[in-house]
């Protein structure tokens, strides 16, 4: 079983920047693929990052760009720089685990970003 924790989100004004954080609870990067989603209001949830195990990256055309996915392997954490940030990509983001051998997905809670205008 695994745990993941996002932090980081708030509100921030459109241009601007935010860094969200995903811990797990144990070192999983070398088994899993690692992902950002995000889900608005009346909206269904969307992909927007995702890391491999070997560090290959992958973004929504949405955000292409804009926003950077990352981990630190001895923190057991990822990260989602959000850069020019728009109103549009308000919503509640979501710390998402699959692992490359069973397709197991873990999730985290979620954490909301508002971008106003």
């Amino acid at each position: 079983q695994v745990q993941l924790v996002e932090s980081g989100g708030g509100l921030v004004q459109a241009g601007g920047s935010l860094r969200v954080s995903c811990a797990a609870s144990r070192n999983i990067f070398s088994i899993v693929n690692m992902a950002w989603y995000r889900q608005a209001p009346g909206k269904q949830r969307e992909s927007v990052a995702q890391i491999t195990p070997g560090g290959t990256t992958n973004y929504a055309d949405s955000v292409k760009g804009r926003f950077t996915i990352s981990r630190d392997n001895a923190k057991n954490t990822v990260y989602l720089q959000m850069n020019s940030l728009k109103p549009e990509d308000s919503a509640v983001y979501y710390c998402n685990a699959r692992s490359v051998t069973t397709r197991t997905n873990y999730w985290g809670q979620g954490t909301q970003v508002t971008v106003s205008s």
